[in-house]
């Protein structure tokens, strides 16, 4: 037995029914979550399906939920009737066996405290039953009967006590414990007995009251939605008549059936008069709705005729203000909305520049003539001046009073940039001729100066005043050569040494070097692409157009500014509008200078690229340099684009041929012995006499022995009679019908392997193909040097002819 001393002498506890709670979660957890969940759909879908199912819901609803109040006031107030009969078998347990009990344990009799626990424990719904001494000495009484519980269960304790010397003395302590598990079971069962009872009882009656709704209201409710469901006005059906007993009285669904045939036969009375109206009405609306079928036709067929065709049409009133204007109109860049109100004179772009033209115009609309090709300048919508002709028609009344004017208009700016751009193209092609035979003829003077001041200069070396003036004409006579050389450019008749180019490095090479050139208060910015492809062109003569053209950039910034080098990709199919206006097609690689200067007026754009067109002051430029980059992009299969506006700057872009990876190999030129003299016959061909007195003085000088003609003819002949030589040397422009190079296939015909050197001021186009070279061909260009003349003899008789 154990210590109880401490206790309340005196207690009541009750533990919470679990075993219940138990009983009751087991129902739930028979149906599972997904039964549970397709059960709740299934019932829900049948709920909605129609007013009975749902009136049957809602019975049972309420009827449940009174049931459920009903029966839980029932447990309760069994519950608490139960506990209240163990609870006054528990105190009777105190009052009748404390007595004895005491004594018992006061005379610690064991075996009668055990006796008296097991007749406490016979009682109904005692569970156990504990008897504690309560005295200061080791092993105390304890003795127990039963088994305790940890659930469901009341217990009791009440102290016992004896009389010592007149005085009522504690000696222990009774604990009884009942428990409340039938009392739970018992309550269990009886509300599963209501709750099937009453179940059963509610869902008759919600059956009995469904079966009587459908009897007398739903049934009749579904034949009257399937009456009107498939009533129809054009063949009505016969009144709606109910399937059923007629009660003594009419009811609600009578009277509803005869208000709703009633309603029914107003319909049909109504249909019938509106149909006869109807009837009327279309046949007094087939005549207007023909006359509109036919304006709206006359209608569409005048929009079609002005939507599609290649000009637009217009309307002005007898103020000559525009009424209308087709939607064609806003295809060449006009807002038609926009003109409704104005004049043709208030659109105009030239009217202040050509006053007599536009008055007689207006003079004529006022005396209301028709007209025809009137052509006038105007701006579209986004400010560009275009170019129109305009046809009109003046519009009388049937009275003879003007209504205004009719016509249509013609945009004519297409064709006028055309014509300029043939124009243009001519005048340059005109000009490169005549460049082209200037600087031929220029060049062979340029020859015999250049060499015969290098024989002056070697015979003034010990005088020093002539010989600085021989190294001025010296000087003049290189200038002249360079004037020359981009004349030639410009007239695309210098041969071109093309080859592969990394443009990104030659533009960052060129922008070291432009650094000194510019000077310090020009910024120089590079935007390269990335991806840039190789090009196919001069790369001396690439370097020199960019050198030009960042130049004319500088003396267009005079307070310094922002020159930029740019490098792209660019793609044309042919439909693009390039340079002069020449159509591209294929691939190109651009090169971009652009400045932030003054930019060029509009009325001197078109003739930067003329020869010797500048707008610096005298002695500032020779106006070449614009020139030679127009010349060298269209001979190197590009072109070249400008854009520039006043006070904004100016771009010039280079379009050239893009590398397709085959370019040539190029050796450098074989480098002469010092004294690059010869022994070897050269029958020397040149038309100029300076020129070929010139050239056989040099080549005797340098040791050679020379055969002279004065064109091809001669020099055929001297062929055909046998004359020994080792190197045919020949000017390309000669008189008498045979140029140089006819010359050198009829002398290779006679004589196989016949090293041949040509010489030329330019080629027009006989050596090369598209301006390059073909390969195999050896040219000393003029102006020459004996130097270069040597160098290039012996490199041909050597047979280092170039690729």
């Amino acid at each position: 037995m154990g210590n109880a001393g401490n206790e309340d002498p005196k207690r009541r506890r009750v533990i919470a029914p679990a075993t219940a709670k138990q009983d009751l979660t087991g129902i739930g957890a028979v149906l599972g979550p997904t039964m549970l969940a397709a059960l709740l759909s299934r019932i829900f879908n049948w709920l909605r399906s129609g007013v009975g199912p749902r009136l049957l819901a809602a019975v049972l609803l309420f009827s449940s939920a009174v049931t459920l109040t009903l029966t839980a006031l029932q447990l309760y107030l069994d519950y608490n009737r139960e506990v209240g009969l163990i609870e006054t078998r528990l105190d009777e347990i105190g009052r009748s066996t404390t007595g004895s009990l005491g004594e018992s344990l006061w005379n610690l009799d064991q075996n009668q405290l055990k006796l008296q626990l097991d007749g406490i424990l016979r009682l109904p719904d005692i569970r156990a039953a504990e008897v504690r001494e309560i005295a200061n000495r080791p092993n105390p009484i304890r003795v127990e009967v039963g088994e305790r519980s940890t659930r469901s269960a009341m217990i009791r304790e009440f102290p016992l006590t004896t009389m010592v010397q007149g005085t009522s003395r504690a000696i222990g302590t009774l604990q009884v414990e009942a428990t409340l598990t039938d009392v739970y079971q018992q309550l269990l069962n009886r509300a599963l007995v209501i709750l099937a009872s009453q179940a059963a009882k509610t869902f008759l009656v919600s059956l009995f009251i469904i079966y009587m709704f459908h009897l007398l209201v739903t049934r009749h409710l579904v034949a009257i939605a399937e009456f009107v469901g498939k009533y129809s006005l054009g063949r009505p059906p016969p009144p709606l008549r109910l399937e059923r007993r007629p009660p003594d009285d009419p009811d609600e669904l009578d009277k509803v059936i005869d208000a709703f045939n009633a309603m029914c036969a107003n319909l049909e009375r109504a249909y019938r008069a509106l149909r006869e109206a109807n009837g009327n009405l279309e046949r007094d609306l087939k005549i207007r709705r023909r006359a509109e079928e036919d304006a709206r036709a006359s209608e569409q067929r005048f929009r079609d005729y002005a939507e599609t065709a290649s000009d637009w049409f217009w309307e002005t009133g007898p103020d000559h203000v525009f009424t209308y204007i087709s939607d064609r109109a806003d295809a060449f860049g006009m807002d038609h909305r926009a003109l409704i109100g104005r004049r043709r004179s208030d659109a105009a772009f030239d009217h202040d520049a050509e006053p007599q033209k536009w008055r007689e115009h207006m003079t004529m609309l006022d005396r209301h003539e028709p007209f025809r090709k009137f052509e006038y300048r105007g701006r579209d919508a986004a400010g560009r001046v275009r170019h129109f002709s305009v046809n009109g028609q003046p519009v009388f009344g049937t009275d003879g009073r003007f209504m205004g004017y009719r016509g249509s208009a013609t945009d004519l700016t297409e064709q006028h940039e055309t014509e300029e751009r043939l124009r243009q193209s001519q005048k340059m092609d005109a000009i490169g001729q005549l460049t082209g035979g200037v600087a031929h003829d220029f060049n062979n003077v340029l020859t015999v100066i250049t060499g015969t001041i290098e024989i002056i200069q070697e015979g003034l070396a010990d005088k020093p005043e002539l010989a600085g003036i021989a190294h001025l004409i010296d000087n003049a006579a290189a200038r002249g050569a360079e004037i020359t050389s981009q004349l030639l450019t410009f007239a695309r008749r210098q041969p071109l040494e093309p080859s592969e180019i990394d443009v990104n490095g030659l533009v960052v090479e060129a922008a070291k070097l432009l650094k000194p050139i510019l000077g310090g208060n020009v910024e120089i910015v590079t935007r390269l692409a990335d991806d840039a492809w190789p090009a196919m062109a001069d790369p001396s003569q690439l370097s020199s157009a960019i050198v030009n053209l960042a130049v004319n950039a500088r003396d267009a910034m005079p307070g310094g500014g922002t020159l930029t080098l740019e490098t792209a990709n660019r793609e044309f199919d042919g439909a693009d509008g390039a340079g002069d206006g020449d159509a591209t097609r294929g691939a190109f690689v651009m090169v971009a200078v652009a400045d932030t200067g003054h930019g060029i007026p509009a009325d001197i754009r078109d003739r930067v690229f003329e020869p010797f067109f500048t707008t610096k002051g005298v002695g500032r430029g020779t106006g070449l340099g614009l020139s030679m980059v127009y010349g060298f992009a269209k001979q190197s299969g590009g072109t070249v684009a400008i854009e520039s506006e006043e006070g904004r700057g100016t771009v010039i872009r280079l379009l050239l041929p893009r590398s397709a990876g085959e370019a040539p190999a190029r050796t450098g030129p074989v480098q002469s012995p010092a004294a690059a003299r010869g022994h070897e016959t050269i029958l020397v061909v040149e038309d100029d006499p300076l020129v070929q007195g010139y050239v056989i003085a040099q080549l005797g000088s340098l040791g050679y022995r020379t055969l002279a003609a004065g064109d091809g003819a001669t020099a055929l002949a001297l062929v055909e009679q046998g004359a020994k030589f080792d190197l045919l040397f020949t000017d390309i422009i000669m008189p008498g019908g045979m140029n140089g190079q006819e010359l050198a296939e009829a002398v290779r015909r006679l004589r196989p392997g016949m090293r041949v050197l040509y010489t030329s001021g330019y080629t027009d186009n006989a050596l090369d193909h598209e301006g390059h070279l073909d390969p195999g061909v050896a040219l000393l260009r003029k102006p020459y040097r004996k130097s270069d003349l040597s160098l290039r003899i012996r490199e041909v008789l050597a047979g280092e002819l170039p690729a």
